[in-house]
């Protein structure tokens, strides 16, 4: 992993960490709650990408990466005391930064551990995903992935590009942070537009 590759995965653990932590926060849970939930959202996707790739989970080989969440977490709750005055839209580019980030580079250490494009690219858009998709369960909230917004689609697309990328003999550095600009932008302005898929419902006839 280059130096540019091991901050931005640090930087993503860090806003997938204050996202789960904001988001217990409107909840009122106890100190405990935030850092379990800050934990699981910076590294529930990763966990399963590594476990479905058979690799050692990446948190458990490098134990720092729990210090950061940690520190994250309770440097949330000292520094941020009324997570409800915080705009919900910041909660929500804190989470499209965190699913950019993790989706490109779940795809590219995917494609490093020996996985076919498309494996890779599925994978990445697990490791963006997933972490948040826990967190929204426990939080009694219906996932983003699972509703009209375009999530698992910026993650898959900002996969893709990487693999484009990476086919079209750019650099690593370079493939990475254009596949993530572009995850971000679109995640962006689906939030800033409110640009979402076109819901699947049923209606069901009265009985006459």
């Amino acid at each position: 992993m280059t130096e540019l590759l091991y901050y931005l995965d640090i930087f993503g653990i860090i806003v997938f960490a204050l996202s789960g932590a904001l988001m217990v926060g409107r909840y009122k849970l106890d100190p405990f709650g935030v850092v379990v939930l800050a934990c699981v959202t910076a590294v529930g996707g990763g966990t399963i990408r590594d476990t479905i790739l058979q690799a050692p989970v990446f948190w458990v080989v490098k134990p720092y990466y729990l210090y950061v969440i940690l520190t994250t977490a309770l440097l949330t709750i000292i520094l941020i005391r009324q997570p409800k005055r915080i705009p919900k839209r910041f909660l929500l580019v804190a989470d499209a930064l965190g699913l950019a980030l993790f989706a490109v580079l779940g795809t590219q250490k995917s494609i490093m551990l020996g996985a076919a494009y498309p494996v890779a690219i599925v994978m990445g858009t697990i490791t963006g995903v997933v972490g948040g998709m826990i967190r929204d369960v426990l939080c009694n909230v219906i996932p983003m992935i699972l509703s009209k917004e375009i999530y698992a689609l910026a993650a898959m697309l900002g996969g893709s590009l990487f693999v484009a990328f990476h086919l079209l003999g750019w650099s690593e550095n370079e493939a990475t942070i254009a596949a993530i600009s572009g995850a971000l932008l679109v995640r962006l302005a689906a939030i800033y537009w409110r640009v979402s898929l076109p819901a699947f419902d049923i209606i069901d006839k009265e009985d006459k």
